[in-house]
């Protein structure tokens, strides 16, 4: 009898940390998809500088693509800075409901992964 309580309680802590696992596993994907889907957005906009050079002429492609990249990195420096917060801080401790005022700087993304994902999806747009 104590034997099949010892392999019971064996059975009880594999099955724990097999549920442990299995939670991990799904965070790990949904990160996964998250990023695929960041990355095909953000590759967006390569393809828009491909097109918008091949609609001027030679001697102004590289102003249109130097264009875009500067596009691109003040985009997501202002998303970092004040873009997230607007859209997406939290309202409940202002007066302000249209729009939000707190997570500039990312502050307090770090700690949750979900906001993290999130964060990096909506700034590949």
């Amino acid at each position: 009898a104590c034997s099949l309580i010892a392999k019971m309680t064996t059975l009880e802590a594999r099955v724990a940390a097999l549920e442990e696992a299995r939670a991990d596993y799904n965070e790990s994907l949904d990160t996964i998809w998250m990023l695929l889907a960041s990355m095909l957005v953000f590759f967006m906009h390569a393809g828009f500088s491909l097109l918008e050079s091949g609609t001027v002429r030679f001697k102004n492609t590289q102003n249109i693509l130097a264009k875009n990249l500067l596009v691109v990195t003040v985009g997501f420096l202002c998303w970092y800075v004040i873009g997230y917060p607007l859209a997406f801080g939290a309202t409940e401790k202002t007066l302000n409901k249209f729009a939000g005022g707190t997570g500039f700087f990312m502050q307090g993304l770090w700690e949750n992964k979900d906001a993290l994902r999130f964060w990096f999806f909506q700034g590949a747009f």
